[in-house]
């Protein structure tokens, strides 16, 4: 299985590369994004691109894969709707619709967040923009298209976000964090966990086209 992934930095990325690169089945790991990585593998290779709205340049580097796993993710916190829009709903759409075209019997998984609002009219924004993306994204015709909505997601292996408040979220409640899992693992996930969900589906298929927290700790398993 040949993988494109984005947003391999960020830390729900990291979980997957990590789970990519472990697995037998994953013969190569193509990241795509502004910076590099800084992980070296015999499976992976990197393609570094400024400007994700116009991925033209490097098309040709884009074609041939069987699964896309998006984990690039912004916070809104402090951004207007005009602004999150551009960075969540714009910038995945504009890479989704090219991969697409470029590989229409690709399974491309989209990572979103749990409480996203399908019916696009909630009045919290970013559940409406997150929503309003995720039903778009279902119309593209990749050959599967499964949106996944985590919540609390525990990073493991050394695994850090990049987000200030994340950081020191996951930094306070790291003593909690096992707990939690243990005693609610279908509510609090692992950047492990979410990594071989993602597999399994492009492997298998998904049950249904959204995945709650509940259903990825069951396929991350």
């Amino acid at each position: 299985m040949k993988v494109l992934l984005l947003g391999a930095t960020g830390m729900v990325g990291q979980g997957v590369l990590r789970e990519c690169l472990l697995a037998d089945d994953v013969a190569e790991v193509v990241t795509l994004g502004r910076t590099p990585t800084g992980q070296q593998d015999p499976k992976l290779r990197e393609l570094v691109h400024a400007d994700l709205f116009d991925c033209s340049a490097i098309e040709a580097q884009l074609t041939g894969f069987d699964a896309g796993f998006f984990c690039i993710g912004a916070a809104s916190s402090g951004m207007t709707e005009a602004g999150y829009t551009r960075l969540t709903h714009d910038l995945t759409l504009a890479v989704a619709q090219t991969l697409a075209r470029l590989n229409p019997s690709m399974c491309f998984v989209y990572v979103s967040g749990a409480g996203a609002d399908s019916s696009e009219t909630s009045t919290t924004m970013w559940k409406r923009v997150r929503g309003r993306l995720e039903n778009a994204l279902q119309r593209l015709p990749f050959k599967a298209v499964c949106v996944f909505r985590p919540g609390i997601i525990q990073p493991l292996h050394g695994i850090r976000s990049k987000t200030d408040a994340y950081r020191w979220f996951y930094t306070l409640s790291r003593p909690l964090l096992p707990l939690l899992r243990a005693l609610m693992p279908g509510t609090v996930l692992s950047t492990e966990i979410v990594g071989r969900a993602v597999l399994s589906v492009a492997r298998h298929g998904a049950p249904k086209p959204v995945l709650e927290a509940a259903d990825i700790s069951a396929l991350g398993r």
